[in-house]
């Protein structure tokens, strides 16, 4: 069955408007026929529609371009398939141009092909659907709480950004706290952008994988003749990002004497280079980030408990994909919005994702979190050559998932039994992006079932 879609048929012929609602509905489709101007724009305004069939020529004062301007002008997003009869072509190809100021997206000439008229309507209905969803993207970006680059809707991140905005401006210690790929790096990088320190240097280093010795000169620097190689001096991190922000990713896995010395930096801002008795004093406010426990390894003596209270006078948690979902398709439209313009030199389409592959994006699981997601919309952009991300298009563990998530983030203690079936019917149609059809199965519910309840919860 083709994709379900609510079309309205403004037709002054009676018998030529229910003929054509009747080869709709057995495509799959909801109709409702009208026979006036007005009786459209009444029917626009009670429900809006996916698609707009109209006549040219209307009986009464509207005629069918007046119903193009007012559905344009009332509902962007609908599309509207002009009719008109044989030998005034010229006039629906003047509504086609991208010049006019009301564009149809497609016309008929009469006597109608009904198989043509599905095809068209079909072609008209998935436009609406998608452009329904990029506004619904655009508009969550739009409230979407950012900062610098840091993005969410859902409320988990709203609380995260408004801690962030708080102690940006200040020297405090900051510990964040989560799993890889989580992005800590770049809320580091966002709290000095909003700092008093923001024109000042900001350095960064990874505390995993490097021995004590090369820690300790990346840290504090050394001297010439400090060890075989060090044939100059040379400036550490804390040194070079004096008056500034250094982020420590992976504190955790700093080994047991370095953490002494980073204490020592931390409370008296002292630094000692490799090979020197020099004290040297910097000013450096300190971003610290790791994905272990760090109280559970003082309690096992693998991290000093001195050190782990200096680094957590503030600690954020960062909270994994899988427990913001709701922000994937804002994520996702992001990314796609910053790698999408190196299609362009090659000629290829803009990218956009189906909604059936974004509905297995927000069900999977995300192990690598939002670092997984950049990378898979990255490598998407540059390996598809037409302009949709379909499900196959996806790796197999995001493709193959299985998984029931519940959507949205709403609580549902305290609602009536009616308020919580018109919030769930509200999500499931974020989820499809708007497809009904989709909506009724993943509901367990008939097409018609679903129309009646958009209906009696006025969810257009």
């Amino acid at each position: 069955m083709a994709d379900t879609a609510f079309i309205l048929i403004v037709e002054d012929e009676v018998e030529h408007g229910e003929a054509l609602a009747e080869a709709l509905r057995r495509a799959g489709h909801a109709c409702r026929v009208v026979h006036t101007g007005a009786d459209a724009l009444t029917s626009l305004h009670e429900r809006t529609p996916d698609v707009v069939i109209t006549d040219y020529k209307l009986g009464g004062a509207l005629n069918g371009m007046d119903v193009l301007r007012h559905v344009k002008t009332d509902s962007p997003d609908t599309e509207v398939i002009l009719i008109t009869a044989y030998g005034s072509e010229q006039l629906a190809r003047d509504v086609l141009s991208r010049d006019s100021e009301f564009q149809v997206y497609d016309y008929l000439i009469k006597p109608l092909d009904i198989d043509l008229v599905r095809e068209k309507v079909q072609r008209a209905a998935r436009q609406a659907s998608t452009s329904r969803e990029n506004r619904h993207l655009r508009e969550q970006l739009n409230r979407a709480f950012s900062f610098e680059g840091v993005i969410g809707s859902t409320l988990v991140m709203s609380s995260l950004i408004n801690r962030l905005k708080r102690i940006a401006d200040s020297k405090i210690t900051v510990l964040l706290v989560g799993e890889t790929g989580t992005g800590k790096d770049l809320i580091a990088q966002a709290i000095h952008v909003n700092s008093g320190r923001a024109a000042k240097p900001y350095r960064a280093i990874n505390c995993a994988g490097l021995n004590e010795n090369l820690l300790e000169s990346e840290l504090f620097g050394h001297v010439k003749g400090a060890y075989t190689g060090a044939v100059t001096d040379r400036k550490g991190v804390f040194e070079s990002a004096d008056g500034g922000t250094l982020f420590l990713d992976e504190v955790g896995d700093m080994p047991w004497t370095m953490q002494a010395k980073l204490l020592r930096a931390l409370e008296n801002g002292e630094i000692v280079p490799v090979g020197s008795n020099e004290v040297r004093i910097v000013d450096v406010r300190v971003i610290a980030a790791t994905h272990r426990d760090l109280g559970e390894m003082v309690s096992k003596g693998e991290f000093r408990e001195d050190l782990f209270y200096r680094l957590n006078q503030v600690q954020l948690q960062i909270p994994p994909l899988r427990n913001r979902r709701d922000d994937i398709p804002l994520l996702a439209s992001h990314f796609l919005q910053e790698a999408n313009p190196e299609r362009e030199p090659r000629g290829l389409p803009l990218l956009r994702i189906s909604p059936e592959a974004m509905q297995k994006m927000v069900a999977y699981n995300w192990p690598g979190n939002v670092r997984q997601l950049k990378s898979m919309i990255a490598s998407l952009v540059v390996q598809k050559d037409d302009a949709e991300v379909i499900v196959n298009d996806l790796p197999e563990p995001i493709r193959g998932t299985t998984q029931i998530v519940p959507v949205g983030s709403t609580a549902w203690t305290g609602l009536t039994m009616s308020d919580v079936e018109k919030l769930h019917i509200s999500n499931t149609l974020k989820l499809t992006g708007g497809n009904r059809e989709k909506a009724s199965k993943m509901l367990g519910i008939g097409a018609r079932t679903l129309y009646r309840k958009l209906k009696e919860y006025d969810l257009n």
